[in-house]
């Protein structure tokens, strides 16, 4: 029996179909939206705790740019998080649910989350 399978596979070289990118994707942001959605939590209740701890985080909020870079990166997980899950849901309703309709709907999700992105970067620091 010969096996002609490779031995030592480059994953750098393998091109993944995107269906599988828009799936990663969408795992990727799910795990940063939930880690995320605890820091948000820990922010919103030190915020609550006196006008002068808000002030300080709308302070940071508006002048830091570290701050500012990850609130918008919590948002752009979330958006994509939120296209993807959409995407899932309208195959999950019978629609796309071949090849070239997976196809589609996951560039149509891809594209909504950079929309939704560059949405989340003119919000946060317009």
């Amino acid at each position: 029996m010969s096996d002609n399978r490779p031995v030592n596979l480059d994953l750098g070289t393998v091109s993944f179909p995107i269906t599988a990118t828009a799936s990663i994707l969408h795992r990727i942001c799910a795990v940063i939206s939930w880690v995320g959605l605890g820091f948000l939590l820990c922010a919103l209740c030190y915020a609550l705790g006196s006008p002068k701890e808000y002030g300080v985080l709308a302070n940071a909020l508006e002048n830091n740019f570290l701050v500012q870079f990850v609130a918008w990166g919590l948002l752009t997980a979330f958006s994509y998080y939120c296209a993807g899950t959409i995407k899932h849901l309208i195959q999950d309703l019978g629609f796309f649910e071949d090849f070239a309709g997976g196809k589609l709907i996951s560039w149509a999700a891809i594209v909504a989350g950079v929309v939704l992105s560059i949405l989340a970067g003119v919000l946060v620091w317009a």
